[in-house]
């Protein structure tokens, strides 16, 4: 009786839309606290608060981990949501400030909240094969064109081709289109058909490959939708057929 009516609790959209403020008011405050004007005079305020949350996020854990024991840890969000929560009482120590730093992550349980956020990332996360299939592919095209640019380019222009990994840095910047014209007007005024290399490079890695991307996550997204209308689709049937079952003997009784 006592875990029903808890689960009843944490299954309300209630106690999920009052967790949902939490975690924003709470990223509001990790937020304040990148101000050292406002640590000096609300510090202590916004580390109190901070923790009270904190301990609040443990409290609902610990109530779903009574309500659903082991299947608590089936759920891939539910594991997510603890790792995050853990992470905030690591030391404050040198070895451990990174992990201290990265109780923004809190904010992210905001995906587990939103149905719709979690489709995305479920989306994203059966991509994974083809995304990395791609990957693959791209890197290759990286090592092949930044080889060929180190060696084009690399004994006038040291900064940007002097090396590899130096060659990979530069493509990739070209590969965002960030100030890759610059890059190129330089590169001409001592290779004038240099442009000829570059757009090569753009339209392979920019315009083909990272479209292929897009085009991957787009249909494992697609996919995901279909099969959660389709799982929707075979649950209403399912009732129907068992609506149908109950009339039957229904009518059966009554004659």
């Amino acid at each position: 009786m006592k875990s029903s009516y808890i689960r009843n609790i944490i299954e309300s959209s209630v106690f999920s839309k009052a967790i949902m403020t939490l975690i924003i008011f709470n990223a509001i405050i990790l937020g304040m606290e990148t101000y050292p004007g406002i640590m000096e005079i609300y510090g202590k305020t916004l580390k109190s608060i901070d923790h009270a949350i904190l301990w609040i996020f443990v409290l609902e854990l610990l109530l779903r981990l009574s309500v659903y024991r082991f299947k608590f840890f089936r759920d891939p969000w539910s594991i997510f949501d603890s790792i995050v929560v853990v992470i905030a009482f690591m030391p404050a120590n040198e070895a451990f400030s990174v992990l201290r730093a990265a109780r923004v992550l809190r904010v992210l349980r905001l995906i587990s909240i939103f149905p719709r956020l979690k489709r995305v990332i479920e989306g994203l996360i059966t991509a994974i094969p083809g995304i990395g299939s791609i990957g693959a592919i791209l890197i290759i095209v990286f090592y092949v064109f930044a080889v060929m640019a180190t060696k084009l380019y690399g004994n006038e222009y040291q900064e940007w081709f002097g090396s590899l990994h130096r060659s990979f840095f530069t493509l990739f910047q070209i590969m965002t289109l960030e100030g890759w014209a610059d890059i190129v007007r330089e590169i001409m005024k001592t290779h004038p058909q240099s442009w000829i290399f570059f757009v090569i490079y753009i339209l392979s890695a920019t315009f083909t490959v990272l479209n292929l991307f897009i085009a991957v996550i787009v249909d494992a997204m697609q996919r995901q939708h279909q099969a959660e209308e389709q799982a929707e689709h075979d649950a209403i049937i399912r009732i129907e057929k068992e609506i149908m079952k109950l009339n039957k003997k229904i009518d059966s009784l009554k004659k």
